[in-house]
């Protein structure tokens, strides 16, 4: 199965977590360096392009200001960021010029994933940067970004590049074997599953936390990183980045580590952006008769059917939709202001142009910007 599943693979994302590039007291290991770079290099001659999305910046920021264990406050996590990024991409740049392989920093922010204008400025330079045979080396940008230190993760990056770069397959290398039926450490008799056909609550039951003093993720992210690449069409291979050769046997079809196979059809690229990528702003309450609408018969949301709304948001701004009992169900770009959807709940579109004195169309979410959880 796995070798039809790779076959058609043109592009990948691979997502290097900070435990497999760190040594056991948390400091860059360049042996380690020298052995992914030499695989990639590899991967390159087989005619895959390569997309890769790299932690480390803070662990290796942190041994250079000297610091014994994980910074805690915002301004160390920024200062080691901004250190350790350069130490980073000097690693990489020297371990791969053996192989006359140049590598390009993209330092990406939610804001600029958020920004659909921004979003295609990221796709082309990529695509750009592929095209002159140069392999992009992506992370948050930690060192201007709060949230993205306090509770944003690589694994969840890796899965939104998966759609900005329009690759084929995501490569997660982190310092287990793959997804176990229980967390390994706690569980002796753990089994390791190779094959996940989508994820159940079961499977995200069975994730489990980070234990690490250098890295941000942990099973339960990947998991999550997953199913949205499973979202987006691309299914996910995870492997212990610690083991060498893991790399080319696993995009070469071996059974190592967990394939994640992807959730049948995928969202288009668009939707895929509207429901993953953009932090929903407000929330909209409908009633019995539009969720239905929604769900059953392919429908755009009308004033009519909303009950109530919460949040601040702006025309063109992404926003929860949630049936009566607050379950969120879809999520999609409002036409309309919250200020103004306010002063049309429960009306006929008919009647919007009276009310506001304007007319921007028919519909508060149309069903081409709305995508159904």
């Amino acid at each position: 199965m796995r070798k039809g599943v790779l076959k058609p693979v043109r592009r990948v994302v691979i997502k290097i977590g900070s435990r497999v590039l760190t040594d056991d007291e948390g400091n860059l290991d360049l042996a380690v360096f020298g052995r992914i770079c030499d695989e990639i290099a590899k991967l390159r001659k087989q005619g895959l392009e390569v997309v890769m999305v790299s932690s480390g910046a803070i662990a290796a920021g942190r041994s250079e200001l000297g610091l014994t264990d994980k910074p805690r406050t915002i301004p160390h996590k920024q200062a080691a960021a901004a250190v350790g990024q350069t130490r980073l991409m000097e690693a990489y740049q020297s371990s791969f010029a053996p192989y006359k392989l140049k590598t390009a920093q993209v330092l990406l922010t939610s804001e600029d994933l958020g920004s659909r204008q921004r979003f295609l400025n990221a796709r082309a330079t990529i695509e750009a940067l592929l095209g002159f045979g140069i392999i992009p080396i992506i992370n948050e940008n930690d060192t201007v970004v709060v949230d993205e230190i306090k509770f944003g993760d690589n694994d969840n990056l890796s899965a939104l590049v998966t759609n900005v770069a329009e690759a084929d397959l995501l490569l997660i290398l982190t310092d287990i074997d793959g997804f176990y039926s229980a967390d390994p450490n706690l569980v002796p008799d753990a089994k390791l599953i190779t094959l996940v056909n989508g994820i159940t609550r079961e499977v995200e039951r069975a994730a489990g936390g980070s234990g690490s003093s250098v890295g941000t993720g942990g099973m339960a992210t990947k998991v999550a990183a997953a199913k949205k690449a499973g979202k987006n069409g691309v299914s996910t291979i995870m492997v212990c980045g610690k083991q060498s050769g893991v790399i080319v046997s696993a995009l070469n079809g071996d059974d190592v580590g967990t394939l994640f196979l992807a959730s049948g059809v995928g969202l288009n690229r668009r939707k895929h952006w509207i429901a993953y990528t953009l932090k929903p702003v407000g929330r909209i309450v409908v009633d019995d008769g539009a969720r239905n609408a929604l769900l059953k018969r392919g429908k755009s949301l009308l004033p009519s059917g909303i009950v109530s709304l919460d949040g601040r948001f702006e025309r063109g701004a992404c926003v929860k939709l949630c049936d009566s009992d607050g379950v969120e169900f879809a999520r999609g770009l409002s036409d309309y202001s919250s200020s103004e959807s306010a002063r049309l709940i429960g009306c006929k579109s008919s009647e919007i142009e009276a009310i506001l004195g304007y007319h921007y169309g028919d519909v508060i979410v149309h069903r081409d910007n709305m995508v159904l959880l």
